[in-house]
This record gives structure tokens, sequence and C-alpha cells, in this order.
């Protein structure tokens, strides 16, 4: 694993110390240590096989050190950390923690399976994560990748759920921050973050493991490859995932669903309703089913409320069910077609894809959609925003961006060490449309921008660059500057609320976005 055994002699060498060990059928021996001095091996009592150490006093031997101990509760929770990180690494180990006396945590084995694996980082991150996680699988060039990552919609305000382990070993690598923070760029905001635990097996020619005397730190041969592995596998992973959405969510909707605040009037309404209005074609026959379209084509005129789609039956006299449901019964005009007529065919439609068949627009904002055994509620602006948004990332990623020249060359002063990894990258900028040139040993010379960020601020955005190369190891500043440019222009180019549609304009944006990644 790459240890050089300093750990227990340093640990020896500032406590009080016994190891404790027993073989599978040998005889159990302990070997002291206090303050360097060592006593033993000696014969011991130890059921079991394996060993245990028991460290006491820590640093008695150099009170000077002691002093620049943190509190007990803080060194607590820093040793629960790393006993945490060890029983992700192994699902099939049993591991518990105790402190003064007190039980921290106790996780029993698991088989040895994905499953086994997900139920143990279930009981370490939350059951939520459990519930919300991804597999993730790849392989790629001796390279082997598997682990859980969270659905978009189940995210943090902070980076602490996001863990690496390479070769067994729990690491803490800027390169899974990065990595993570591309694959999950077009999901979430810039300051959401997604929960993920991955496991690499790299062979060891293709690492470092020595870079820090803790092993906390490993570095590749190539870093590169290593990254693209990670984003295209999380990549690969979310568009299988297509719809799929937290039920954190979910259960926190339905859990303001609470019954108290409706009016019993309604609820009868609701029930006396349910045996017709509510799906009606879903138990009856299809002469049944066309009764029922007669009726409800019928009522509007002869005066009467009309019934909305589905058994929403609103009665305040000074409402129009037009105002809350656009359907056809509520649309004198015809416009958007019977909700009945076609039961059927809109049936099979609803079955045939994940979306479903749209079968009213709620407060000309909300397109509510019938699947087979569900009901989607589409956004119809942010849908429409979000496709017009791949629309143009694909038209960027399809042909160079369009650049400007500054009348001027803008000089951006850094230190040596960010102006050689701005410059380092500068090929990687210009595909963007950002034209870069050394100058000098701590600065960058401007010539072009994007021409679609318009006035820009070149020496901030170039020292945002350094900064996310020097933390990540690819500049997130100029793609993310530039997709937000594209997702102001979609949203000012797309589908508004308050505006009608009718149904096969629902339908069609439905079926987009089901092709849409």
């Amino acid at each position: 694993m790459g240890f050089r055994g300093e750990a227990l002699p340093s640990i020896g060498a500032v406590a009080r110390m016994v190891v404790t060990a027993r073989q599978d059928g040998g005889e159990a021996s302990a070997l002291c240590v206090e303050g360097g001095v060592l006593d033993g091996p000696s014969p011991a009592a130890f059921p079991g096989c394996g060993a245990r150490v028991d460290v006491r006093d820590l640093f008695f031997a150099t009170p000077a050190r002691l002093k620049f101990l943190k509190s007990a509760r803080a060194e607590t929770m820093a040793i629960s950390d790393v006993v945490r990180r060890l029983a992700m690494a192994r699902a099939d180990v049993g591991f518990a923690l105790t402190s003064d006396g007190r039980r921290l945590f106790s996780y029993k084995p698991e088989p040895d399976t994905a499953e086994g694996r997900l139920a143990r980082l279930g009981a370490i991150m939350g059951r939520d994560f459990e519930a919300n996680a991804l597999q993730i699988e790849a392989e790629r060039d001796g390279l082997h990748l598997h682990g859980f990552a969270g659905v978009p919609t189940f995210n943090r305000g902070l980076p602490d759920k996001q863990f690496l382990f390479v070769n067994g070993r729990p690491v803490r690598d800027k390169l899974i921050v990065g990595a993570l923070r591309g694959a999950y760029a077009d999901f979430l905001a810039r300051d959401r973050h997604p929960a993920a635990a991955l496991f690499l097996d790299v062979p060891p020619s293709l690492v470092d493991v020595n870079v820090h005397p803790a092993k906390t730190e490993v570095r590749f041969r190539d870093a590169g490859m290593v990254r693209g592995l990670i984003v295209g596998a999380l990549r690969h992973a979310l568009a299988e995932a297509g719809h799929r959405a937290s039920t954190t969510t979910s259960d926190f909707a339905l859990g303001r669903m609470r019954p108290e605040g409706v009016q019993t009037g309604f609820l009868q309404s609701v029930d006396r309703l349910s045996a017709t209005h509510i799906n009606p074609y879903r138990h009856q026959t299809a002469g049944a089913a066309s009764a029922v379209a007669e009726d409800a084509a019928a009522w509007p005129r002869a005066g009467h409320q009309a019934p909305t789609a589905y058994g929403a039956d609103i009665t305040a006299p000074s409402a129009r069910s037009e105002d809350f449901v656009s359907n056809g019964s509520a649309n004198p005009d015809g416009a958007y077609g019977d909700p009945y007529a076609n039961a059927e065919a809109d049936q099979s439609a609803g079955s045939a894809h994940p979306l479903g068949a749209a079968r009213a627009q709620v407060h000309e904002t909300y397109i509510v959609a019938q699947t087979v055994d569900g009901l989607v509620i589409v956004d119809q602006h942010a849908a429409h925003e979000r496709l017009v948004y791949e629309r143009m990332k694909a038209s960027l990623a399809d042909r160079a961006v369009e650049r400007q020249g500054l009348l001027i060359p803008e000089v951006v002063e850094l230190d040596a060490e960010g102006a050689e990894r701005v410059a380092a990258a500068s090929a990687e900028f210009a595909e963007l449309g950002l034209i870069l040139e050394r100058f000098g040993e701590d600065a960058i010379l401007v010539r072009e921008t994007p021409a679609l960020l318009g006035r820009v601020d070149a020496a901030g955005l170039v020292r945002s660059l350094a900064d996310d190369l020097a933390a990540f190891g690819e500049g997130f500043a100029l793609k993310e500057r530039l997709e937000e440019i594209c997702s102001t222009m979609a949203c000012h180019g797309s589908i508004r609320s308050g505006r009608r549609l009718t149904a096969p304009v629902m339908n069609g944006l439905l079926r987009e976005m089901e092709a849409t990644p």
C-alpha cells in the first residue's frame, strides 16, 4: 500500500501504546511502548484474530506538543472522520469507534458487492444518499472506476460529501473536485455541490502514493486521463438516469400536503367526481368514455360550468374554470381539443413516452402530463429555456467561437506560476475565442476575446482562469461565462409564462425534452 512503517514508531515515541495481535491458530501476544521505551512482546489474552492498537496519554512525553492539541471534541471528530473514510473503503470489514466509553458508531460488515458498498455508504453518508445514488462503472487503459454519485437534484451547499479512494486508500485530491464540477456543470448552480464516493483502481506504476507523509494525497502520471475517465463516467450515468429526481425533494413536497387545511366540501366533491371524472377511461370501455366526452363537450354550450380534465370541479360562482386549467372542456373555442375525444390514442401515447401525454395547462405556466403510472408537471418556460440553451451550446461546439479583437491589447499581470499555467492552456482558450500570449515572466497579453461576451473585464477573466487552473487543473471561468451568456439569451428567447399553448405544442415540448441530454 506504499506505507513505510513510520506511524506506529512515531506514536509509540510520544504516547503509551499497546499493540495486541493474534494470527489464526497462534497465540496472542502484546507489545508495549511508553515514550519510545519498548517492553515485550509478552503473552496476552486476545479473543479472535487480528490486531488491536491501544493508544493513551498522547504526547505525554512531549509536553510542548501537547499544548497545541485542539479540544477533545475537535480531535475526536478528526479521528471519527479518518475511521469513517476507512470504513467506506472496506465495506466487507466491520468498524466501530468508542471514545471515553461511549460508542460513536458501529458499522456491520457488508457483502463485497455493489449493493453492499452502497449500504455501507448509506450508513455513513446518509440514507438519503443511498436512495438517490447512481452507480458509476467505467474502465479505460487499465484504470477501473466504480462507485456512486447522487442525482443532480440531490445536492449540497458544501463539497463535504465528495470522496475519492485510490487502490483502496482514502485520499483528498483536488482532481475529484474539478471532475465533479465539470461533470455536473450543466445540472447545478455554481454554489451547489453533488455528493459522490468514487473508487479508482490504478496500476501502481501509474500513481505515486508517497507524495504526502500522511498518504492523504497522490500524484497520477496522467492526471488528464484520470479526470477524463471520471467526467465521462459521471456524464454517462447522468444521461442514463434521464429524468430521475431525488426522493428527498418528493418526500418534502408530499409531506407539505396536509389534509387539515382542505375544505370538507371540496373533499366531498372529489369523492363524488372520482367515479366519473377522474381519468374516466382508465376502467371504462371506449363507449363509456365517449359518453363522458359528449357530456363534457355539451356543458359549455348549455351555459353550465364545465368539469376540468381530471375532476377539479371548481364551484365558486365568480371563478371561471379557464382561469385555473386550460383544456378542451374549459375552452369554448376548442383550440386545445377535447381531452376525452381520443382517449385510447392518448393513453397509448402516454405509455410510449417517459414524459407522457399533455393533458392540461395550469395557470398558463405549467404543463400537466399523464404517464402510465404517474403525473408529470413541467414549467413550460424553464423547459423551453433549457432546450434553447442546449441548442446554443451545441452550436458553439460545432463551430469556432466568434472573436473580437481589442484595439489595444491588454496586459494582465500575474505571478510567474499563474502566467505559466495560463500560457500552457492558451490553445484550449483559443478554441473558446480567447487569444492569449505570454508577455514576459509574470504577465499575459490578451489580444482577442469571445464576441459573445461583449465588453468584458479581460484582466478579471484571466485572473479567474489562473485561479481555476491552480485549484482544479482546468479553466472553468471562460466556459461558465460563455454558458452564462447562452443561458441569458435562451431565457429571453424562450416560451414565456402566461402564454397559452395548444396540445400539439405542449406534446412537442415534452418530446423534445425526452430527446435532449
